[in-house]
C-alpha cells in the first residue's frame, strides 16, 4: 500500500523512478586561466570576485529625488556700496521659492579706488614748495586725482589752467614721492614703493609720445621704405658676418712677423710651422670645428690651440717648454683664460719654441767651428799636403823606341817607384815569419 491507495488515486503504469522529473546535469565551472587551483578552491566554486564594485546601469540613469524648485524672475530695486549718494536702481533678479537675494551689489567689488597721498599745510610749506606751482593749483590737482582715480586725460580736461598731461603727472608723482620719503623712518622702508623706485621722467615721456605719433602718422609708402631699409641693413650685417668668418678661417700669416735668418739658416726651415711667426694670434690656431660652433668654452679651445702649437714639435721639446714655463713661474694653463690671456699664453709658447730652435742651431754651429779648429791643429805647419798633380814633372816627348813601346811610358814605369823623392821614408816593416814545412 502506498500513498495513492490511501488517497484513492488511480495508479499509473509509470514507475516511481520515471515519476521524478529529470533535472539537467549541472555543468562544472571551469577554472579561469591564470588562477592557481588553491586560490580557486577558496572561492567555493562560485567564481572569482570582481576587481571593483559594480552597480546596475539602470541605477545610474535614475535622477536623485529632489524637491521641485519654483524659480521666478522679479524686477527688484538695489543699491551699491560703490556709490555714496544711495542711488536706488532696479534690475531683474532670479528668485527661488519666493526667497529674494540679499547682500551688496555683486559688481561693487570691482570698484577700486586709487590711494592718493594727502598732505597738510605744514608739509606743503616744508617739502612741496615749487616756483612753477602755486598751492591752489596743487590742491586742485590732488583733488581731481582723487576724484577721477588718476585718469590724467580727464584731469587735464577739467584742470582750470592750461597744463599738459606730462606737467600734471610730473607734479603729482614728484610731490607724492617726496612725501613718502620724508614720512618714512628710513629710505629702505619705502624703497620698494613704485613711486619711489621708478621716478617719473617728463622729458622721456614727451619724447616717447612724439616718436609714437611720428610712427602712427606714417603713410604706406614710408612704411614700405622703412621695411626695405631694415631688410637691406640685415642683409649687410649677414654678409659682413659671413665674410668675417671666412677671413678668420683662411687668414694668411703676416710677412712682417717673419724672423731674420741667423748665419744663413732660417728658423722657418724647422719642423715646427709656428716658429717662423711667433706672434701668430690665437684666432689662426682655433680649429675650424670650433669656428663653426661660434659659441664654445675657451678652456677647451686653449687646449686645442696648445696642441696645435706643439703638434709638429717632439715630445721632448714640449716637455722642455713646460719646464721653462715652470722655471719662469708661469702656469701651464692660465687661471683666468680670457681672450687676451690666451693670446699672450700662445705667443709665449711660440717664443719659447723659437728660442729652443735657435739654441739648437747655435750648438750645431759651435760644434762645426770646433771640429774645423781641431782638424787644422792636427796637421804640421811645415809639411803642407801635396797631391800628385802638384809635383813638377819633366816633359817627356812622345817618341817610340826600337822595341815598339813609347819611351815616355817606359821611363814612367821605371820612375814610378821613385816618384815621391821628397817624401819621408816609411818606417821599416817587420818580416812575416816563414812557415815551417814538414821536411824541416
Amino acid at each position: 500500500m502506498d500513498a495513492k491507495d490511501i488517497l484513492g488515486l488511480p495508479k499509473t503504469p509509470f514507475s516511481s523512478s520515471q515519476e521524478k522529473k529529470s533535472r539537467p546535469p549541472k555543468e562544472p565551472q571551469r577554472k579561469p586561466d591564470g588562477v592557481s587551483r588553491e586560490v580557486y578552491a577558496l572561492t567555493g566554486g562560485v567564481g572569482m570576485a570582481p576587481l571593483m564594485p559594480t552597480i546596475e546601469a539602470s541605477h545610474l540613469k535614475r535622477r536623485p529625488a529632489a524637491e521641485k524648485e519654483k524659480v521666478a524672475w522679479q524686477w527688484l530695486p538695489f543699491t551699491s556700496s560703490a556709490r555714496t549718494d544711495n542711488l536706488q536702481l532696479y534690475h531683474w533678479v532670479r528668485v527661488v521659492n519666493g526667497v529674494q537675494p540679499t547682500g551688496d551689489y555683486q559688481f561693487a567689488k570691482y570698484n577700486k579706488k586709487a590711494d592718493v597721498v594727502k598732505y597738510t599745510d605744514e608739509e606743503y610749506e616744508k617739502y612741496l614748495v615749487d616756483p612753477d606751482w602755486s598751492k591752489e593749483e596743487t590742491d586742485q590737482l590732488f583733488e581731481l586725482c582723487e576724484r577721477f582715480d588718476l585718469r590724467f586725460i580727464v584731469i587735464a580736461d577739467r584742470f582750470p589752467t592750461a597744463r599738459s598731461v606730462e606737467d600734471l603727472k610730473s607734479r603729482y608723482y614728484s610731490a607724492s614721492r617726496t612725501l613718502l620719503i620724508h614720512r618714512a623712518r628710513s629710505f629702505e622702508d619705502v624703497s620698494g614703493n613704485p613711486l619711489v623706485k621708478d621716478a617719473y621722467d617728463a622729458a622721456h615721456e614727451t619724447e616717447r609720445k612724439r616718436a609714437l605719433s611720428a610712427l602712427l602718422s606714417q603713410t604706406k609708402q614710408q612704411e614700405r621704405k622703412d621695411a626695405e631699409t631694415l631688410a637691406e641693413a640685415k642683409r649687410i650685417m649677414e654678409s659682413r658676418a659671413a665674410s668675417k668668418n671666412v677671413d678668420e678661417a683662411v687668414m694668411p700669416p703676416s710677412s712682417d712677423n717673419a724672423m731674420v735668418p741667423v748665419d744663413g739658416v732660417s728658423p722657418s726651415s724647422s719642423t715646427h710651422p709656428s716658429l717662423a711667426h711667433p706672434n701668430t694670434t690665437a684666432n689662426t690656431l682655433i680649429p675650424n670645428s670650433l669656428r663653426t660652433l661660434r659659441v664654445y668654452l675657451r678652456t677647451h679651445a686653449l687646449d686645442q690651440m696648445v696642441q696645435a702649437v706643439g703638434a709638429s714639435a717632439g715630445l721632448r721639446v714640449i716637455k722642455r717648454v713646460d719646464q721653462t714655463l715652470q722655471e719662469l713661474g708661469v702656469n701651464l694653463k692660465p687661471k683666468v683664460p680670457t681672450k687676451a690671456v690666451c693670446v699672450e699664453h700662445i705667443e709665449l709658447r711660440n717664443e719659447l719654441l723659437t728660442l729652443l730652435n735657435l739654441q739648437k742651431q747655435l750648438q750645431t754651429k759651435e760644434a762645426e767651428v770646433s771640429a774645423n779648429r781641431e782638424s787644422s791643429f792636427t796637421e804640421a805647419p811645415s809639411t803642407p799636403k801635396r797631391s800628385n798633380r802638384d809635383i813638377d814633372r819633366p816633359f817627356i816627348p812622345d817618341t817610340i823606341g826600337f822595341t815598339g813601346e813609347r819611351a815616355g811610358k817606359r821611363d814612367h814605369k821605371r820612375k814610378s817607384m821613385g816618384r815621391f823623392v821628397d817624401a819621408p821614408p816609411s818606417p821599416p816593416q817587420s818580416k812575416r815569419p816563414r812557415k815551417l814545412k814538414g821536411s824541416d
